[in-house]
């Protein structure tokens, strides 16, 4: 789905990853699930352009809904994929922290999130076997749409957003969702399964610092209306699940 003439969403409100695109080709972030492959082929098409022209790969995080056909990309087509160092353990299939489910769990939403993970290929992840690593602070400026990447520990310990100011957009991965996939609440608002909801908080200063317009949530409908309202109706409604 076309965003803006350099932004596209492969996927849907369920899970999606996010093409940025400039005169030099396309910088993937996130990689869905496997079974987002065929989508990703048909979203090039549309945009003109094919899997030649993909030039990496950015992971905001390594939870295994994002690491769908990274390493495919990477192992069939060369394309280089980045991940903070601090998630690469669990992008190669590492453990991770259990987190609970929250509050208000719907059961609707539960079914339809895990129905159409297991029908995308949920059950069959294909971990990185190697990534090019990240810190956070780094501008990746040869890459399509300039990317800055900050870290945005919280849903996990190496959580980062994508920066991209060309394109006036930021994916966030899970440092925030717009639709919560337990309970189908919609809006900007913390993401579920995240191991630390304290510290994603506090990271959430940094996106609402670089004043985007388009913020790019992993799971829920892209939001136009700036970095910092979304900060600022995350924070409330997180305000709000404590009472």
């Amino acid at each position: 789905m076309q965003l803006t003439p350099g932004l596209r969403r492969v996927g849907n409100e369920i899970v999606a990853s996010y093409l940025f695109i400039d005169d030099r080709g396309v910088t993937i972030v996130d990689a869905g699930l496997a079974g987002h492959y065929g989508d990703l082929l048909a979203e090039l098409a549309d945009a003109g352009l094919t899997i030649d022209d993909v030039r990496a790969v950015i992971l905001t995080h390594g939870d295994t809904d994002h690491l769908g056909f990274a390493e495919r990309l990477r192992r069939d087509h060369g394309v280089p994929v980045y991940v903070h160092a601090a998630d690469l353990d669990r992008a190669k299939g590492g453990d991770k922290p259990a987190t609970s489910f929250g509050r208000g769990v719907r059961p609707w939403p539960v079914v339809r999130f895990f129905a159409y993970a297991l029908g995308k290929g949920g059950a069959k992840t294909e971990y990185l076997t190697d990534a090019r690593t990240l810190e956070g602070g780094e501008h990746l400026a040869d890459l399509p749409g300039s990317p800055e990447i900050i870290a945005m520990p919280g849903h996990s310990p190496g959580s980062v957003a994508v920066h991209s100011p060309a394109l006036d957009a930021i994916a966030v991965g899970d440092a925030l969702t717009t639709r919560h996939v337990l309970t189908g609440r919609r809006g900007p608002q913390p993401a579920p399964f995240t191991d630390a909801p304290d510290t994603a908080l506090d990271s959430l200063a940094r996106l609402a610092a670089t004043d985007a317009t388009w913020v790019l949530p992993g799971h829920g409908t892209p939001w136009n209306h700036g970095a910092a309202e979304a900060v600022r109706l995350v924070r409330e409604a997180a305000a709000a699940s404590v009472h």
